[in-house]
């Protein structure tokens, strides 16, 4: 891919990548930070090439480090030794500044409101590899390998029910478990309070989701629980726990090798 761009040449991180595009949205990873975090979206936008060149506008003020399109082309925008501006304001287990020790992938997708098609598999298969070589280069753990609305619930819901999260587990990239079906027994919702709704705020956070342990399902307990649902339990993404959503959290705090379940 040769797009034009004036700017200087950089060697690509990853053999995967087919072309750098250099982005100048970028900074100095803070307080050295070591990259433990891979992060993985979807552009939001119907072309896939004005979702690059928009990464690489100065006026954006946003990039990634990798851009993947729908055919399996890999673009390279930002080294990965800088800080790409990709998940704005975010938390997981602790961290406030998810840019500063994490690796950021845009995948071509147009997403809402165009229905959120699904992935072709030229880009998954492309996307596993460059995913692989990230994680095994920075030996980043697979609890590690999140959606942006992962660490960002409020906000965001990329890169959506749709994305293959198996597919990449079954190629050892990400965490995960065959999710319990959906279906029947007792649930909880908005306006709930209790020890039960404790007990799923301390999973949720102990895992590393952004949530207060208060026994009140408030509105930002609905939304890390709909963000848990779109990465972990697709099928029905609504924001009500219900038993197959507590089921499959609690199988993957007791498959996670760095993670003990809270009693």
């Amino acid at each position: 891919m040769n797009d034009g761009r004036a700017g200087a040449i950089h060697e690509a991180d990853s053999g995967s990548v087919d072309a750098y595009v250099p982005s100048p949205n970028h900074g100095e990873r803070r307080d050295g930070a070591n990259i433990d975090t891979l992060i993985l979206h979807y552009t939001g936008m119907p072309d896939a090439q004005q979702s690059c060149d928009w990464l690489c506008n100065p006026d954006s003020e946003v990039s990634c480090h990798y851009f993947v399109f729908e055919d399996g082309r890999i673009a390279q925008l930002v080294p990965e030794d800088r800080r790409a501006w990709h998940a704005g304001a975010s938390f997981w287990a602790g961290d406030t500044d998810i840019n500063s020790r994490s690796i950021g992938i845009e995948i071509a997708n147009p997403g809402p409101p165009d229905g959120e098609p699904g992935y072709p598999d030229a880009q998954i298969e492309a996307l596993i590899a460059l995913c692989r070589d990230i994680v095994d280069r920075n030996a980043i753990p697979a609890s590690r390998v999140l959606a942006h609305s992962d660490v960002a619930p409020a906000r965001k819901c990329d890169p959506g029910e749709k994305f293959p999260w198996d597919r990449l587990a079954s190629a050892g990239i990400g965490h995960w478990t065959e999710p319990e079906p959906v279906g029947g027994g007792e649930f909880m919702q908005e306006g709930d309070v209790g020890q039960p709704v404790e007990a799923l705020q301390a999973m949720l956070a102990h895992y590393g989701y952004g949530v207060d342990i208060t026994g009140t399902f408030d509105s930002t307990t609905r939304e890390v629980v709909t963000a848990f649902q779109r990465h972990f339990r697709p099928a029905q993404v609504d924001g009500v726990a219900d038993r197959s959503t507590v089921t499959t959290l609690y199988r993957l705090s007791q498959t996670r090798a760095d993670l003990s379940v809270p009693t």
